[in-house]
This record gives C-alpha cells, structure tokens and sequence, in this order.
C-alpha cells in the first residue's frame, strides 16, 4: 500500500512539470530605438513669479520639447526666485532638448520676478539664438474693485 501511494506521488509529480512545459514563456521583444524629430526653431516660454522660475522649450506648434523649474534643480525657499536658479534652469533644459537639435528661440517671457532678465541672458550664453523677445505678462484693464477705505 506504501508502495502504490508513493508510485501514486511520483507519477503526479512526473505530470505537473510536463504541463507547465507545455507553454513556453514569450520572449521579451526589443523595441526600436526612439528617434526623435529634428527640431531647429522653437519657442522658449519663461514664468517668472516672486516665488519661482518655469522655463518651457517648445516646438512651433507648440508641443512642449523639455521643461524645467528652480524647484526641481534643488533650489528650496527664497532662492528659487534668483536670477542664478534662472541661469541654472536654461542650462538644464538646453541640455534635455539637445537631441533635438534646437538652434533658434522666440521668447515669451511672462510674469514679474528676478529671474526674468536672469533666463534670457543665459538662453544666448547658452548658444541658442533670439529671434524676438515678447511680454506676454498678464495686465489687468482696471481689474477688480479696489477695497473700501478703512474707517478708523
């Protein structure tokens, strides 16, 4: 009895791997390399607020190439707002859109802070050329209603 249940044993374990064998794992597929469209004008978008830089490379279209901020270089606090964490962005994204082959830039630079002047100045040391420079910072036509003076 013994006997028959370790046969029994061996021949289910015999019959598990003969199954799994059965389907044999696909090989994982090599992809093509990623080539990336050439791209020799662009434009370059430049937030500037009190708090903070964003530079955006674009294509003309407007397809964003390669984006960077004074926060995501490890700038923290006060210091995100200067023009040297706006130097530091330019040279971080020409450096991330170097594979396409970016030359030319119009600039659209919007908002108030120190960083403005700061990132067009490292855009040409960086050896992109400025074709036009626009401001494109929102001004308000009379805007909201001022508040009402205080009664002391």
């Amino acid at each position: 009895m013994a006997e028959e249940l370790k046969q029994a044993k061996t021949e289910a374990a015999a019959e598990k791997p003969a199954k799994l064998s059965k389907t044999p794992k696909p090989k994982p597929k090599k992809g093509k390399k990623k080539t990336r469209s050439q791209v020799v004008q662009g434009r370059a978008y430049i937030k500037s607020s009190y708090n903070n830089t964003i530079v955006s490379l674009t294509d003309m279209n407007g397809n964003v190439l390669a984006w960077s901020s004074a926060g995501s270089n490890g700038f923290k606090g006060p210091k995100k707002a200067t023009p040297y964490a706006a130097s530091i962005i330019v040279r971080d994204v020409v450096e991330k859109v170097e594979p396409y082959g970016l030359k030319e830039v119009t600039v659209f630079i919007s908002g108030v802070g120190q960083g403005r002047e700061g990132a067009l100045r490292a855009l040409n040391a960086q050896g992109l050329s400025v074709l036009s420079i626009k401001d494109i910072t929102p001004t308000p036509h009379n805007g909201c209603r001022p508040p009402r003076p205080r009664r002391v």
